[in-house]
């Protein structure tokens, strides 16, 4: 049967760029892009992480690489983005998902560190990862741009104020570059995860989740990776043509609930 819309809802034969996807929500938005028909440059500082998701995509009939990087070296971004295009053909897809939580009270001695360390992975790497992108973003005038941020981006927890700060500036960047990068035909987006089954919150107790989840968010349980990287995935395809500058919470409903 003849199609009666015209925008597309494949990905299929795009080249993708995910960063931090050895494991959690980067992990399960390549395998997505890849089940979609998307290219995938698996990026990660775990070589070993990075691949095993890739050989996971290929051995079911995927196309992927495995590119070693750690965001936190600035020059290093390039020389990546550059390995990836080298292995896949030129980027029509980024997602910015890497990001590291360091706990660090204002007044505690190891504060600048974790703030430099923080603010280098969640932050400006991202800036650096669509910088060295860009040229091939815009080169159809069609690029996508998926920045994950958290639901820290959306309130405040005490004693994370270097994650805190960051995910605010993602949501910053994101809004700022869906304005500048507009009028050149590239989306940019944020997905704000809220609570996750991750690496991130696996050292909570099961017993906390489950008592946190009940008590602070209305759909009453953590959510998974796949659930966050759906919302990804929806945010890239060519149909999402005119949607830009989105902070969208994947949160169970966390933030709307007022007790």
């Amino acid at each position: 049967m003849a199609r009666l819309t015209q925008l597309s809802r494949s990905i299929a034969g795009q080249v993708a760029v995910v960063t931090g996807a050895a494991s959690g929500m980067g992990r399960s938005t390549a395998y997505l892009l890849a089940d979609e028909g998307a290219s995938v440059a698996v990026l990660d500082r775990s070589r070993e992480g990075a691949e095993a998701v890739a050989q996971a995509i290929v051995a079911n009939g995927g196309q992927a690489v495995a590119v070693v990087v750690d965001l936190a070296e600035g020059p290093a971004i390039e020389a990546a983005v550059e390995e990836a295009r080298v292995a896949l053909g030129p980027i029509d897809l980024l997602v910015n998902n890497a990001g590291i939580s360091i706990p660090a009270p204002i007044d505690h001695d190891d504060f600048d560190e974790a703030w430099g360390q923080t603010m280098a992975v969640n932050l400006t790497a991202y800036a650096g990862m669509i910088r060295a992108s860009l040229a091939d973003l815009c080169r159809h005038g069609a690029g996508r741009v998926v920045n994950v941020a958290s639901t820290e981006a959306l309130g405040a927890t005490a004693f994370i104020a270097p994650y805190t700060s960051a995910k605010h500036g993602v949501v910053g960047l994101t809004r700022s570059l869906s304005v500048e990068l507009g009028p050149r035909g590239v989306t940019v987006n944020c997905v704000c995860p809220g609570p996750i089954r991750t690496g991130m919150t696996e050292a909570i107790p099961d017993a906390d989740k489950v008592k946190f989840a009940r008590r602070r968010v209305p759909m009453r349980r953590y959510g998974d990776p796949e659930e966050v990287a759906q919302i990804t995935l929806s945010l890239l395809l060519p149909a999402a043509s005119f949607i830009t500058g989105a902070v969208i919470a994947v949160d169970g409903g966390l933030t709307v609930q007022n007790t």
